[in-house]
């Protein structure tokens, strides 16, 4: 059953590559909210947080997905099972974390639950969760009151600030997962009371079918679960068998995956025992549970007093099969979860390199569990969804000019990679991208698998866009699909070239779609909208600009300059083994440079500030410069490669056509011309939207503490606009950008992200890598000043490797033991149960580095992995 050496999961991948064994086949691919989701939302105007809100979801089922606490699901969700809990205080069993949504929340949505994804391993052979439950009644009206009542320049209002975890009156409660085979998973929950007195918890392990028969198609049977002491068994017409056991033969109770509509909307409902029956029975002492031991929901119910500081776990045992299994809960459990912990830890010691230390270990293995419990079963017909069920009223008509209308080729039904179980709980098109990039340091097979799905003819539009998210797929994602590819392609060890190759002809279709939808002007410089950055302008700028004109923008552009390139790369490569891909090399060096002269004749460098900005072209012709020193100016640094001597001999072509350029089209020398002799003694070329001297003044600012640089990373925005905002006058209007280095205080894009001076993750990952390259072109003979005005001259790999440490420094206990990512939360930074449970959050506070945004995400955050391995390489 186990494997000694350290390779047990890097076996069980391979097999499940390889079509062996279906190793991936369960994981917690189960949300933690579908509630508040475009999917469930079948309203006029899109309102999904009002038309399916917390308050329904115990009592309303789900069209497209499920949720659940510590949840797994079969790959298809046909099965779910998860965790429900009651502490005899509050109105409703905890069967699903709560928090506000976008209209409720004073910065946005926002989970007000805390819990931890501990570990995983990639088959999710070996998973660890972990949930504080307070033992009062949990505070739902006072978090809506309160942060209804605060304004976007007040702190968001949290559980902890309630004061329900004084004197440590809480329940931690761990559920370790552990698979004796892909479809045999041993659990044990782990309840202790944290409190200064004795206390009783209901514990109440769940299992039921996903409907799929309620909506009116043809052929599908419900399924059934069949609950007596001990166990609830399931059985599916394409399942077989699911099985639930439990030690001590606690109870089952039973109801139906059916909505309460009597609850809800006073109507007849189609049972007497409805979704919320097993929590009407705990609760109310209803009789709605069905006393035939039969449904498709079911849970065991344990209910358990501790005293101060006790503890109990339950054993549980979760299987698929043609015939129930007699219920292994004894020695051969226990030594199912010993072995499966060891290869976790044998597989992490071998990925981790010895020269990191204990807390960078922690946080790169709990950043790596936080994706891995990440990936979430993704179902969406948006033609279905449009159009209606057969068995539901229709939609209202407006729906079919509505959000995503445009969309009804698409059919999801996958495991995808999302930001967040909770509040992200749909894809988004950059952020994987990036998530695939520390992915692929565990399982390349998944991230090749996912760059490879969302170009898929069921995802990618027939125009060529990828779809960005379900809130809107339409709308504009940086272009990051090659470079992640190109990056998941290195990892793996630069040999999958059918994978390359694959990606590269959709990316074809998707590069070409940019060039005909985002350069208005024909003139190589692109627009976009915003681009993933939400606020970092001084208006919308995904909406009408305030004035007739068209915004051409330094961020779209640099990022169509860095695309070309990463196409560039991949076709370098492609064409080593198959020399049918050098005019598509030849191609996109020239589109390349194509652009990146464009940025400087059509005047988005700014020579004076020595900046890109993004620029308002008017009717007339007149040209005025946004003068908001931000990102978006910085960017462009990223369009960098190199070409070897190597790579021009081998592919003459390309280099005939780099010569023809440099000797016959003047303009574009500064770009293709840099030229040094490498590490190798053998001269290479620097393809870059900057050349020496405009990276020399850039770096000037983005190594400035009073401008980009802070202690943890680079802010968004200067701190130079912190005295002195940018502000334009447009259309009779004034539109102002400032410093503002925590939540937005802007309500742009629902004001729950803010790009005007935070720390995010994936843009300095961008710009760390970017100094490597150059670093790899102009060696130990460049040196900058840095930080700048120290007086310090140090090298471009000096820098990146600075950087990346401050970066990783927002995670790990500084000198005084104190996580910059808690800022002044006393509990989270000293409290020996809370210290060393760690959170990815979307952003950072640019000068004092405390999580903000979507404070429970692991998402792009986890790129911190990545940096900690590069460090220590």
């Amino acid at each position: 059953m186990g494997v000694s050496n350290g390779v047990a999961e890097r076996v069980r991948l391979a097999q499940a590559d390889a079509g062996e064994q279906p190793w991936r086949a369960w994981g917690p691919y189960l949300a933690e909210r579908a509630w508040g989701t475009v999917r469930e939302d079948y309203s006029e105007h899109g309102t999904a947080w009002d038309y399916f809100p917390h308050d329904h979801a115990r009592s309303r089922t789900y069209r497209w997905n499920e949720d659940g606490m510590a949840g797994v699901c079969d790959d298809r969700q046909t099965f779910c099972f998860a965790l429900a809990l009651w502490n005899e205080r509050d109105p409703i069993l905890k069967e699903r974390m709560f928090g506000l949504g976008g209209d409720g929340g004073n910065h946005g949505e926002d989970a007000k639950e805390y819990w931890w994804y501990q570990d995983s391993t990639p088959t999710h052979s070996w998973m660890r969760w972990r949930y504080h439950y307070p033992q009062a009644a949990f505070p739902y009206d006072d978090l809506v009151r309160v942060n209804g009542q605060r304004t976007r320049d007040e702190s968001e209002y949290e559980l902890v600030d309630t004061g329900i975890f004084d004197d440590d009156r809480f329940w931690a409660v761990t559920v370790d997962y552990a698979k004796a085979t892909p479809t045999d998973m041993c659990i044990v929950v782990t309840v202790d009371n944290r409190g200064p007195e004795t206390a009783t918890l209901h514990v109440l392990p769940s299992l039921w079918f996903r409907n799929t028969w309620s909506w009116g198609a043809a052929n599908r049977p419900v399924p059934q679960i069949e609950g007596r002491p001990g166990r609830l068994l399931g059985t599916h017409r394409s399942l077989g068998c699911i099985t639930l056991d439990a030690e001590d033969e606690p109870p089952a109770l039973l109801c139906d995956n059916e909505t309460n509509a009597q609850r809800l909307w006073g109507l007849p409902g189609t049972t007497l025992y409805p979704k919320d029956g097993i929590n009407d029975h705990i609760v109310a002492g209803a009789p709605t549970v069905n006393p035939e031991g039969t449904g498709t929901k079911g849970a065991l119910h344990y209910v358990l007093t501790l005293g101060p500081g006790e503890t109990r776990r339950i054993r549980l045992r979760l299987t698929q099969s043609d015939e129930p299994p007699p219920a292994d809960l004894g020695a051969g459990f226990d030594e199912v979860l010993r072995i499966r912990a060891d290869e976790a830890d044998e597989f992490f010691a071998g990925l981790i390199p010895a020269a990191a230390s204990a807390e960078e270990v922690a946080v790169a293995r709990q950043a790596i569990a936080g994706l891995m419990w990440g990936k979430q079963f993704y179902h969406l017909d948006v033609k279905q969804w449009l159009r209606g069920d057969p068995a539901t009223a229709p939609p209202p008509p407006g729906r079919k000019y509505g959000r995503n209308h445009a969309w009804w080729h698409m059919n999801s039904f996958d495991v995808i990679s999302m930001p967040d179980p909770w509040e992200y709980p749909w894809y988004a098109a950059w952020d994987l991208a990036f998530h695939c990039v520390t992915i692929a340091r565990v399982d390349p097979g998944f991230a090749k698998s996912q760059l490879l799905l969302l170009l898929r003819e069921w995802y990618m539009h027939p125009n060529g866009q990828i779809p960005a998210y379900e809130w809107a797929f339409s709308d504009v994602n940086p272009p990051v699909h090659a470079w992640a590819a190109l990056r998941v392609f290195e990892i793996d060890g630069g040999k999958d070239f059918d994978f390359l190759a694959k990606v590269m002809h959709k990316l074809l279709l998707n590069f070409t779609w940019w060039v005909n939808r985002k350069d208005v002007g024909g003139n190589n410089v692109f627009e976009g909208g915003f681009l993933g950055l939400d606020n970092v302008g001084p208006f919308d700028r995904s909406a009408a600009l305030p004035v007739a004109g068209v915004l051409e923008q330094s961020d779209g552009t640099g990022w169509m300059a860095m695309y070309a390139l990463n196409l560039l790369d991949m076709a370098i490569r492609l064409a080593l083994h198959d020399q049918a891909y050098t005019d598509m090399a030849t191609k996109f060096f020239e589109h390349f440079a194509y652009i990146a002269e464009a940025a400087y004749r059509q005047g988005l460098w700014n020579d004076e500030d020595c900046f890109f900005y993004d620029v308002l072209r008017l009717p007339d012709g007149h040209k005025l410069p946004l003068k908001v020193r931000s990102i978006v100016g910085l960017l462009p640094l990223a369009a960098t490669t190199r070409l070897t001597a190597s790579t021009l001999n081998r592919l003459p072509a390309l280099g005939a056509r780099l010569r023809w350029m440099q000797s016959s089209q003047a303009e574009y020398g500064d770009i293709i011309s840099a030229r040094r002799i490498g590490a190798d003694g053998r001269q290479q070329r620097l393809l870059s939207m900057v050349g020496q001297d405009q990276l020399l003044r850039i770096l000037a600012r983005m190594l400035d503490p009073e401008e980009f640089l802070s202690a943890y990373g680079l802010r968004t925005l200067s701190r130079a606009h912190l005295e002195k905002p940018f502000t334009v006058s447009l259309g009779g209007s004034d539109f102002t950008v400032g410093y503002e280095p925590a939540e937005s205080t802007s309500g742009l894009f629902g004001g729950n992200s803010n790009w005007r001076g935070p720390v995010w993750m994936p843009v300095n990952y961008l710009l760390v890598e970017a100094l490597r390259e150059f670093a790899e072109f102009y060696g130990d003979d460049l040196k900058v000043e840095y930080p700048t005005g120290s007086g310090v001259q140090v090298t471009l790999a000096e820098v990146a490797d600075d950087v990346s440490r401050r970066l990783v420094s927002l995670f790990v206990p500084d000198s005084w033991g104190r996580r910059p990512l808690y800022g002044a939360n006393e509990m989270f930074q000293n409290h020996p149960d809370w210290k060393d449970l760690v959170v990815f959050p979307e952003y950072f506070h640019g000068d004092n580095g405390a999580g903000l945004g979507a404070w429970h995400q692991t998402g792009w955050t986890a790129l911190v992995v990545d940096l900690i391995l590069t460090l220590h390489r």
